[in-house]
């Protein structure tokens, strides 16, 4: 029959003097890592430079969207204001891979949205990004 707990070592150590010197080798090897980025982070002090400024771009850019909404809740085509019956004859058709581009005004009203979101869902657009103007 073969023992299934080791014989005892013949060190004359107990088991707990052996498993803190076979942690000796551990315990030194983490207090060199430490010291190791200690000191590499006091090597790299430095700041980043400074990245060259660009000038703030003063035109205009419409983003490329499909649909536009101005602050008065109007939708607007191709620059053409359309109402609720004719946006979605319009509009592309719906389509999963192309969700359809909304480029709202920022102080445009959630009920206007809401209008606008209802009327396409109804036109069968499940995917749609909302672009938005940042805030300045």
């Amino acid at each position: 029959m073969i023992e299934l707990v080791p014989p005892p070592s013949t060190s004359g150590k107990s088991l707990m003097e052996r498993v803190e010197d076979a942690l000796l080798p551990l315990i030194n090897l983490v207090f060199l890592l430490l010291m190791f980025f200690i000191v590499a982070g006091q090597l790299a002090d430095d700041p980043l430079p400074d990245l060259p400024a660009t000038p703030p771009s003063t035109e205009q850019h419409s983003p490329q969207a499909d649909l536009f909404v101005d602050a008065d809740g109007h939708w607007r085509v191709s620059g053409e204001t359309l109402d609720e019956q004719t946006i979605l004859q319009r509009l592309p058709e719906p389509d999963a891979q192309n969700p359809l581009k909304i480029a709202a005004d920022s102080s445009i009203s959630m009920a206007d949205l809401e209008t606008l979101l209802r009327t396409l869902e109804q036109g069968g657009f499940e995917e749609i990004l909302l672009l938005t103007e940042p805030e300045t």
